[in-house]
Formats: structure tokens, sequence, C-alpha cells
């Protein structure tokens, strides 16, 4: 008696179509040096040292008095906010008549490394704001932080709420107690004074590999087999190669700011409890009292919504809202749903506090 194996003929086929495409794939895919984001037209007007401030190009009359500042985060670059014209965030809020500037934080090297908060809050963000004020002649900016720019704009607006209109925070790190993600298991058992002692920044190739294993199966084999697999679709492989390109350019963090965010946010959580001290001074969120609104978002993998949403109970802000989305990290950000759902609700929340 012989043992036979049968294997599906659609099996075979689906093999012989997926082995196909992956010959082909050089016809149909730029390098990543090739792709053309095609961002958003925007002049830098001011930089100082490594940081840059962008002003974007007005595409309609401007509705909305009070100028938009956006912190993006420090890993990767800005280009998640204008990765593609039709799910862009910034274009978005530009059509919306609303006058958008965006800090860049560029890439530190070596001589950086003993740059912290005090540096990038006092100095680097408070330098843009008051550019920003001058230029616009307005008495205060919106302030919108994504992800741990949402963690820099909050030490920002509890220590200079003068100026400040509004407080957008979009999956802001917030509590890292409550933080479950692998970043966060990871981070709260790092020894980051061995690391920046020995290293000086904390290196891309480090952070690669963390996002690596955050979802090593949907990031890695999966992501590869659906590319393949949709070979042939423009705009599938338009989008990947966009979003690719931008998860492969992740400049170093600060050392000394990098210490700091892990000791005081992760692993002593002293953000969230108001006992975190920048420059000798005591980071209370109660000190935030300007319109405050907290964008979450379920399925995020970086930064837990259990994380974010305690800004909206620590704040002393009595006009405060707190939106949760059923989307990711990403695509509260950058999708058709952050063009149809989450970026509408926003310019409506400024166009009522501005």
């Amino acid at each position: 008696m012989t043992n036979e194996i049968r294997v599906d003929p659609k099996v075979i086929a689906e093999f012989i179509k997926l082995n196909a495409n992956i010959f082909e794939a050089p016809n149909f895919a730029k390098s990543l040096e090739e792709v053309d984001l095609e961002t958003t037209p925007y002049e830098v007007v001011y930089s100082e040292g490594k940081v840059r401030l962008l002003h974007f190009v007005p595409q309609v009359q401007r509705q909305l008095k009070t100028p938009l500042v956006i912190a993006y985060a420090l890993v990767n670059r800005f280009h998640i906010l204008d990765i593609h014209p039709k799910k862009s965030w910034v274009r978005n809020l530009l059509n919306q008549g609303i006058d958008v500037y965006l800090i860049d934080w560029g890439t530190p090297t070596q001589i950086n490394r003993h740059e912290g908060f005090d540096d990038y809050v006092n100095g680097y963000m408070d330098n843009c704001v008051d550019y920003v004020l001058n230029e616009s002649q307005s008495k205060r900016v919106s302030l919108q932080g994504y992800c741990t720019g949402g963690t820099l704009s909050t030490v920002y607006a509890a220590l200079h709420t003068n100026k400040v209109q509004t407080l957008t925070l979009t999956a802001p790190i917030i509590d890292g107690r409550r933080d479950s993600t692998v970043v966060s298991n990871l981070a709260k058992h790092l020894d980051v004074d061995k690391l920046i002692d020995t290293l000086g920044n904390m290196p891309p190739e480090m952070m690669y590999y963390v996002f690596s294993i955050l979802k090593p199966f949907e990031q890695g084999f999966e992501k590869y087999l659906n590319f393949f697999k949709n070979i042939h679709n423009k705009d599938y492989v338009d989008n990947f190669l966009r979003v690719e390109k931008w998860v492969s350019d992740t400049p170093p963090i600060p050392g000394e700011l990098y210490r700091q965010w892990i000791k005081d946010v992760y692993q002593e959580n002293l953000l969230i409890n108001n006992n975190m001290y920048v420059a000798g001074r005591r980071v209370s969120l109660k000190n935030i009292t300007m319109p405050l609104l907290t964008q979450v978002a379920v399925g995020d993998h970086l930064v837990s919504p259990e994380c974010s949403m305690p800004i909206h109970y620590a704040v002393s802000s009595e006009d405060k809202t707190l939106k949760i989305y059923p989307t990711g990290h990403v695509g509260m950000i950058a999708s058709s749903f952050s063009q149809k759902k989450v970026l509408p609700e926003f310019a409506q929340w400024l166009a009522q506090r501005s």
C-alpha cells in the first residue's frame, strides 16, 4: 500500500502564479530611490541646527485665523503626513483653509547626543512657535502632536500655556504604565543608561529591529507575499512603495532625549503623575487649560489607546474631546478612512475654536 500526497490544483496554480509575479516584479516596481511622494509644496521658513520649520503653500483662501503647528514624531520622517496626494493629512487641512506649519526634526548626529527635552521643548519648539506667532501676527497657535510628537507637545503646552490656543494629541505617549505594546515592554526593561553611554544616540538600526518584532508575520513574510500577489495592481504597488520609502528612512534619536524619554515616560511613569522635570521646571498636566482634542486608534500596535487616553482626564481643560477611531496608528493619519472621517472632524473642531 502506497501513501499518496495529494496537492490541491488550486494551490499549485497559485504557487505558479506567485512565482511568475516574483520574476515580473522588476518590471512593475521602482526602487525606493525612484519613488516620488508628490509632496505638497512648502517653504523652509526657519531652521536651527538640524531642525526645520516648514510652511505649506496654501491651496485655498485661508478660513481660520489661528495657524496650526504640527510637531511630528521623532521616529521616521514627516512624509507619512503627506504620503500621497489623496491620503495627505497636510493637503486635506490646506484644502479646508487651515494655515499649516510643520516641525521637521531632521537627522541628529553625535554632536546632538547631549540634547534633551529642554533643547527640544524650550528650544526648538518654542523658537518655531515664536516664528509662527510673529509671522502670522497671532497671539497663539493651534498645536498638534503625533505619536512621540504628541508627548513633546504635551510637555510644551504644560510649560508654555500662553502660546497655545488649542492642543490636539494624535496617538500620544502619555501613561507608560498602561501601554501594553511590544515597544513599551521593551522600553520598561531597557538599560538605557548603558545603551546611550555606549552609543551616544539611539541608532536607527535598533529601531528597525524593534519595529520588525511588533508584528513579525504581518510585517515580514505576509507583507511581501501580498505585495507579489498584487504586483499587477498599480495602485497597490504605488501605495506599498510609498510606505516602504517612509519606513526605511529613520533618523537617530539624540541620546539624552531618548534617555529621559525611556526613564520618565515608560520606566518611572513621571509624566502622567505630574512629576516630570524639564530644565528644573515641573511638568504639571494641570497647567493645560486650553481646548484639548485627543485622537486614539483602537488597533494601534505602537501606542496603546490606554496609554493615550489618560491625558483627557489629567488636564484642567473644561473644553476637551476624546475621539476613538476603528483603525491603526498609521491608518488614523494616512488612509482613506482618515480623509473621510478623522480629518473632517479635526478641521471642524479647530474651526469652532479658532
